[in-house]
């Protein structure tokens, strides 16, 4: 790591490609956080995440992520009719007060209406 004298006496660490990358695959590792690696390395956790966000954008090869269980896409049978389409139902409650409002679900573009005009 080297340390560059900058404006108005600031100083930038600079730090190896092969610190970089050790950090980077410390970070690509299952369960293991960015902030605790950059802790470790006294390194900030943004200057880490750019680091990693670059080796990746540079098309180098990573670990493939771990699947816990594979995906499968069910197709479920939409039922269709008036058993299906249930009420729209509104319960409005002040104190002790409920007021229950019902409305067909076939008018729901009037109960959206009457709704909006009601808030307002």
């Amino acid at each position: 790591m080297d340390i560059k004298q900058g404006v108005a006496g600031r100083r930038r660490r600079r730090h190896s490609a092969e610190f970089k990358a050790r950090l980077i695959e410390e970070c690509r590792r299952p369960g293991v956080s960015m902030a605790s690696v950059a802790m470790a390395n006294g390194v900030n956790a943004n200057l880490l995440r750019s680091w990693v966000a670059r080796d990746g954008a540079a098309g180098r090869s990573s670990p493939a992520p771990v699947i816990a269980a594979k995906e499968e896409f069910i197709a479920l049978p939409l039922v269709a009719g008036p058993a299906a389409v249930a009420d729209i139902r509104i319960e409005l409650r002040r104190g002790a007060t409920t007021v229950t409002i019902v409305w067909p679900a076939r008018a729901a573009g009037e109960c959206a209406a009457w709704l909006r005009e009601w808030l307002r």
